[in-house]
């Protein structure tokens, strides 16, 4: 996964495909690798493992001379780094490159492989290759075995496809991840994002969740998940960076909340070994031998550590705690060397969680921290680094950075169990198989948004509001409270809804919307009585809760959210989207300046 551009052209694309390659480096890569349709219709690959310059090295030395081609940056998910993993990957007729995970790989080679084909790479993109050239042998045209390759998928991905005998010509899909069309002079393109396309073209189409299209020199075939033909509006975007990179969004944070499927993608692929279902933590640390874990943290990254306390400690029997790094240091904690301290941030810079990292390590503990910034300070100063890989946050509010965390959290709680014999080989490759799936589930949640933003017009009405919730979920009541406090500025608290009889309960009127998080989980026949009690006195309920959550759910809420249902191990993961537009819909609807709240700064540099 990581950066797309494909590019049907009048002349040689090989100099385009680089440059727009070049510009998406920012999203991380270990390989790349181009293709092309030659003038005698062949397809034709170039490939290099590392950074883009060793793939100019390639095609200064053996050159792609292609009017049509596609181009990948790849960041290893199934198969390590190398060239043979490296996208473009050919089966036979189709050559194509692909952003996203797919869930259900395994199971498509062995039924592939029976059928006698053989597989020259470790990755799941081979697959899908295989497939559709299986489908293409079967008699189908390229457009029907396309659509037929799609209906096999489970997981979430974007494709760009070349078909030999289809030489003017690109197909391209997606599901889960984004993929844009642009639109040019007699020329037609694809890109993981407008900043992909930016240098040839600002007239975009933004494909909806679970389009597929065909593109040549006379435009775009765009059909519909059920196969019927639509139509998706072409924007003219000024070509200022900024504004490119925010491509079809309003604010960066609306961005960034529908880029967390694939940067969830992104970040799981770095902690879990697909092609044997394990979970494979950098650092050789020993977890067996470790007395407990103490996280650090500020704000929403102090949330991510609440939930991770739970999964770790459920999993692995390892005791966690978890503290705001900004009174840590001052109540003198008792600590040992038989520890290992978590320092959380974002940016890598939190003044308050770097000072408590260094009281810990003058203690004697091992260090490490979960950012996303490599190089920076609280980075440099630990014994292991476990970066997040969701890509640069631009708006002040985290939404992507805080799904990356709790993906990283989840990754350490299953191999921590594993490595403290709490769990067999057997449970192992099944929760890794159910983290793989978050990045679908959470692409499910997002398309909920239209509902949601009807919720918001009567939640931007409220002065107060409460958020509930029992498990893990009461570590997400408090950033859905903080979310909204942060960007609407609207009083909100988000509590543990067993204390909700322990005094909030006395805020409760026919004013106060009050938003439960159920899913249908061990807590929710708790969650549901609590539900009651707060529609007994007046209580305004939006209930978010699951599929099965939704049939048990009591009658009386004034609005039931239906999130797709998921496993215990990542319903956070997926109920953040829901609390996330919420909170954005809301801000938006009474005008406030989303990207960057008034009085917040992204990185908290000084107590």
């Amino acid at each position: 996964m990581c950066g797309i551009i494909g590019i049907v052209g009048k002349s040689d694309v090989q100099n385009r495909l680089v440059e727009s390659l070049l510009r998406l480096e920012y999203r991380g890569y270990d390989s790349a690798g181009v293709a092309g349709v030659t003038a005698q219709g062949q397809v034709v690959r170039r490939r290099a493992q590392g950074k883009i310059r060793a793939l100019q090295d390639v095609l200064m030395a053996d050159p792609l001379v292609a009017q049509v081609g596609i181009g990948h940056t790849r960041w290893a998910t199934h198969g390590a780094p190398s060239e043979r993993n490296a996208h473009p990957h050919t089966a036979g007729r189709v050559t194509l490159v692909h952003n996203g995970i797919i869930e259900n790989f395994a199971e498509l080679r062995r039924e592939l492989e029976a059928q006698g084909r053989t597989f020259s790479s470790e990755t799941d993109t081979e697959v899908i290759a295989q497939l559709m050239d299986w489908q293409l042998e079967a008699g189908l045209v390229p457009l029907a075995a396309l659509k037929a390759t799609l209906d096999r998928l489970t997981g979430a991905f974007a494709l760009a496809v070349l078909v030999a005998g289809e030489d003017g010509a690109i197909l391209g899909a997606r599901r889960g991840s984004p993929l844009v069309v642009g639109y040019g002079e007699g020329e037609m393109f694809l890109g993981s994002d407008a900043l992909a396309v930016g240098p040839f073209t600002s007239r975009v189409a933004y494909l909806e969740e679970g389009d597929y299209v065909r593109i040549d020199h006379d435009g775009a075939q765009i059909f519909d998940d059920d196969g019927a033909a639509v139509t998706r509006e072409v924007k003219q975007l000024a070509r200022a960076a900024a504004l490119v990179e925010r491509g079809n969004y309003r604010h960066f944070m609306e961005k960034e909340i529908h880029d967390q499927p694939e940067g969830c993608q992104r970040t799981i692929a770095a902690y879990v070994d697909t092609l044997t279902s394990q979970a494979t933590i950098p650092g050789e640390l020993d977890f067996a031998g470790l007395e407990r874990i103490q996280i650090v943290a500020c704000g929403t990254s102090y949330i991510a550590g609440m939930i991770g306390r739970y999964l770790i400690e459920q999993l692995a029997d390892l005791p966690v705690d978890v503290e705001i790094a900004s009174e840590f240091r001052y109540r003198q904690p008792a600590l040992r060397p038989g520890a290992l301290v978590i320092a959380m941030s974002q940016s890598g810079e939190t003044a308050d969680t770097l000072a408590a990292l260094r009281y810990c390590k003058a203690a004697g503990m091992r260090s490490a921290a979960i950012v996303n910034a490599t190089e920076s300070t609280i980075a440099r100063e630990v014994d292991v680094v476990w970066p997040i890989h969701c890509g640069p946050e631009i708006g002040v509010a985290s939404t992507k950075a805080f799904t990356a965390q709790v993906s990283v959290l989840i990754a350490l709680a299953i191999a921590a169990a594993k490595a403290r014999g709490r769990i067999d080989g057997a449970e192992e490759a099944r929760l890794v198989k159910v983290l793989l799936g978050a990045p679908r589930l959470i692409a499910e949640a997002i398309g909920l948004e239209d509902a949601i933003s009807a919720i918001a017009t009567e939640i931007a009405k409220a002065k107060d509001v409460l958020y509930l919730g029992r498990g893990p979920m009461s570590a997400l009541a408090l950033e859905g409270a903080l979310k909204l406090k942060e960007i609407s500025y609207i009083h909100a608290e988000g509590y543990a809804a067993g204390e909700l009889k322990h005094g909030p309960i006395a805020l409760v009127d026919d004013q106060t919307p009050i938003i439960i998080l159920a899913p249908y989980d061990a807590w929710f026949e708790k969650s549901a009585s609590n539900m009651s009690e707060v529609m007994a006195r007046g209580g305004q309920v939006v209930f978010i809760t699951d599929t099965e959550g939704a049939k048990h759910a009591p009658a009386g809420a004034k609005v039931v959210v239906t999130a797709p249902s998921s496993d215990p191990l990542v319903a956070t993961l997926v109920m953040s989207a829901p609390i996330q537009l919420l909170a954005y819909h809301v801000a938006v609807q009474k005008g406030a300046d989303v990207d960057q709240p008034r009085n917040l700064a992204k990185s908290v540099t000084v107590e």
